[in-house]
């Protein structure tokens, strides 16, 4: 546990202040707790215009040692992970920070023998258990770039990230379970090589006893690797600014982009962030619910809480499985102190109702947290009064895949709260609204786009591949500054709230989609001619994804042809993309120059059709009657 844990709000207020201050001393005081193999020559070299942003300057570390190591001598028997399956009636399996470190080194043994290597991209695709963890940190062990892909991808997404990275491997399994649904996860890869010559050799770990197709000299068997090699893996030795990880998100073109983030930076911001914003201690328990395969599940469920040397809860399933009790279930079973989770898992349990809550003993916990996206009042209200029975602080955490961990959020017990606001910002983070003309908005009282005027050591270095593709999507729009994409309203208290996404990203479910991604995808659906994506206020999701298609000739059937499009973009995409409504429509609001006007699309999926504005600078007004016409008739 570090010594720059914020202890008061007094205490935040000085670290804030010293962070803008003296922002290379600051983070060089934190990174100085940490295990190096080499100290840096310089904190900080930076410029947002091509952009170039390096921290710890010829530093040398590992993250598995400062994650792992460096606990073995006082901390090895402290649990790390307690795995919770997503059946209730298994076993639970704990493993210590001795026990995994063993089994990091073993496996990362494993990875070596079939030639992995320092800089070499590996793609895992697993379902949430411990393996998951252990495979990312291996790769991390030697020096590999680990690209996680989330186990509800379809194969052509996975593909796409395969395809991108050139990964040479695969770390996955025969399948996996989520609810009541098993999802073969080797069977759905195994279509994806087919597109992917890149990859070499595909390690399967033994999960359902699914069979599966093995081919010879490609693939093997996780268990029967292990046999083969010893427990003793050295660190490889990292350059602070080498690759950790490459983690694919949704853009406003239709090719996911993959975020990049380096070792030290990373590594140093991961802690800071997790200590300081959950203010955590041991012996408490940690429960992020997040998958791993989100940014969530690496900064909360994997680093951060290991380089604290935390005890986190690593769970199978989801919050409905067996029944909508299941969360409070293992907060009561595992004595859970702080309980991370995404504002849809919460407006999701609230509809459910309380009696999965009554006669449940929530109270081990101490601190609340929501991910993903804004929390709604109503949710926030229930999550305090219902779960946290009025005594738990709810830490809002506002951040991005690509800003590596949280940015603006309360700090558990310490920042006065407001429901619906992300509230203040870390030291560190130096937050500011702009107009459209890029003019800064200065005071309080006033709302604007969020950027970002100043770096900190998790920003993302570049997008793997398209160095060019980062600079225009986060650093062209507003001068020497990173612009999120979100837009905000700073109260008068200076309070940060987020409003929502201002480019073509919907957030559904606290994962962002790409409104071009879901376009190409019902695009390829035989029939389409054109389509457009929007999103909509959903009660469960937060936002829903709407969509308007133009078809050859009029459906015959229009809930077949429906079905047949969600059908498309499940297999494209995943069923993660599925919009929520279609709409059949003669032609799209578009401007002279072919540009869709979006913002009509929208206020027509969100019903206020009485609020449109202009339509006359449109190519054809007309679209827009027929549009607002069959509105009416388009939920699925």
């Amino acid at each position: 546990m570090s010594s720059f844990k914020i202890k008061s709000f007094e205490e935040y207020e000085q670290a804030y202040q010293k962070s803008v201050e003296a922002p290379e001393e600051f983070w060089g005081e934190i990174a100085s707790t940490f295990r190096w193999q080499k100290k840096w020559d310089k904190v900080l070299e930076w410029n947002f215009t091509d952009p170039d942003v390096k921290w710890f300057v010829g530093g040398k570390t590992n993250i598995t040692e400062n994650c792992l190591d460096r606990h073995l001598e006082k901390n090895a028997n402290t649990l790390a992970y307690i795995w919770e399956p997503n059946n209730p009636n298994d076993a639970t399996v704990k493993y210590t920070y001795r026990e995994l470190h063993e089994k990091v080194c073993r496996f990362a043994n494993v990875l070596k023998k079939h030639g992995a290597k320092k800089g070499d991209r590996i793609c895992i695709y697993m379902p949430m258990i411990p393996e998951l963890a252990i495979a990312v940190l291996a790769c991390a062990r030697i020096g590999a770039v680990h690209s996680v892909v989330f186990g509800g991808f379809s194969a052509h997404s996975i593909a796409d990230r395969i395809q991108d990275a050139q990964c040479s491997m695969v770390i996955t399994a025969d399948g996996g379970v989520r609810g009541n649904k098993e999802i073969p996860l080797k069977s759905v890869m195994d279509d994806a090589l087919e597109l992917c010559p890149s990859v070499k050799k595909v390690i399967v770990l033994t999960k359902t006893k699914t069979p599966v197709y093995m081919l010879r000299n490609r693939d093997f068997w996780w268990d029967e690797e292990l046999q083969t090699v010893g427990a003793d893996c050295p660190a490889e030795p990292m350059d602070a600014e080498d690759i950790l990880f490459i983690l694919y998100t949704s853009g406003s073109t239709g090719k996911p982009k993959g975020v990049l983030h380096t070792v030290g930076g990373y590594m140093v911001f991961a802690q800071y962030t997790f200590e300081n914003v959950f203010q955590y201690e041991q012996p408490e328990i940690f429960f992020c619910t997040a998958d791993i395969g989100w940014i969530t599940g690496h900064s909360y469920i994997v680093y951060g809480p290991l380089l604290s040397g935390a005890t986190s809860v690593l769970f199978e399933g989801i919050p409905t499985f067996p029944d909508a009790g299941r969360f409070w279930d293992i907060v009561q079973k595992h004595r859970v102190t702080t309980l991370y989770t995404a504002p849809t898992a919460i407006r999701s349990l609230m509809a459910a109702g309380l009696k999965y809550v009554n006669g449940k003993d929530l109270s081990s916990l101490k601190k609340l947290g929501s991910v993903g996206e804004p929390i709604n009042e109503e949710a926030w209200h229930w999550y305090h009064d219902n779960i946290g029975k009025g005594n738990c602080p709810i830490v809002d955490t506002w951040w991005q895949t690509e800003t590596g961990g949280i940015l603006i959020s309360a700090i558990a017990g310490i920042t006065p709260l407001k429901p619906g606001f992300a509230s203040l910002p870390l030291p560190g983070i130096q937050p500011c609204l702009v107009d459209e003309k890029g003019d800064v908005i200065e005071g309080n009282g006033v709302s604007g786009n969020l950027c970002i005027k100043f770096p900190w050591p998790g920003i993302i270095r570049t997008t793997y591949g398209d160095h060019e593709r980062c600079r225009t999507t986060y650093f062209s729009t507003y001068k020497n500054m990173y612009f999120t994409g979100d837009g905000c309203m700073r109260d008068e208290d200076g309070y940060y709230r987020i409003t929502g996404r201002v480019d073509d990203v919907i957030n559904v479910s606290g994962h962002r989609i790409g409104t071009a991604e879901v376009e190409n995808a019902i695009n390829m659906h035989t029939g389409v001619v054109e389509s457009a994506v929007v999103g909509f206020p959903h009660d469960i999701k937060g936002q829903g994804i709407y969509a308007y298609v133009i078809t050859e000739k009029a459906p015959s059937d229009e809930n077949l042809m429906r079905q047949d499009i969600l059908m498309t973009v499940s297999r494209i995409i995943g069923p993660i993309a599925k919009p929520d409504k279609i709409q059949f429509v003669s032609g799209l609001p578009k401007t002279r120059s072919g540009k869709i006007m979006r913002r009509i699309l929208r206020k027509v999926a969100e019903g206020d059709i009485a609020n449109l504005g202009d339509t006359s600078t449109l190519l054809d007004p007309t679209v827009v009657d027929a549009i607002k016409a069959g509105a009416i008739k388009s939920s699925i």
